[in-house]
């Protein structure tokens, strides 16, 4: 017998033992197909659209030192749950506060960017960017200005 036979041989019986009188419905986990059958509706929907009353943040001048604070305001303008897993400053010294529970189609929720501009002088331009179920799925939140370097 060559090996070419040999290898068929093991296949065939590699596939005859596998399925060898098994009940696929018996395998099946009724709690997973619910949970699919959800996920599909959900999907049917489409994919969450995100609208901002503004994406970019203009703070002008200010001295060094200075905490800058603005909200954006998001709206779930799709027709499922907008979700927003992750809000991730480009710097240490710009802090995120976003919703962590999903906003329904046609509601609202604020993210809040603090900007702390100890050490930042001159032309600043700073972004968070939002990790969404939007089919995007990444949006960009930019704040930027000036800031007066103390005098030494």
């Amino acid at each position: 017998m060559n090996l070419r036979n040999l290898l068929s041989v093991l296949i065939l019986t590699v596939a005859f033992v596998a399925c060898n009188g098994s009940d696929a419905k018996a395998k099946v986990n009724k709690a997973n197909l619910e949970k699919a059958k959800e996920r599909d509706l959900a999907a049917k929907k489409g994919a969450a659209i995100i609208s901002f009353d503004k994406k970019e943040y203009d703070f002008g001048t200010v001295n060094e030192g200075e905490i800058i604070k603005t909200t954006f305001k998001v709206t779930n303008a799709g027709k499922t749950d907008l979700v927003i897993v992750n809000a991730q400053p480009s710097c240490g010294c710009t802090v995120p506060t976003w919703p962590k529970d999903p906003i329904k189609p046609g509601e609202s929720g604020d993210i809040y960017v603090e900007f702390n501009t100890a050490g930042k002088p001159n032309r600043q331009n700073k972004t968070v960017t939002l990790t969404t179920n939007t089919e995007a799925g990444r949006e960009v939140l930019t704040i930027k200005g000036s800031v007066i370097p103390k005098k030494k």
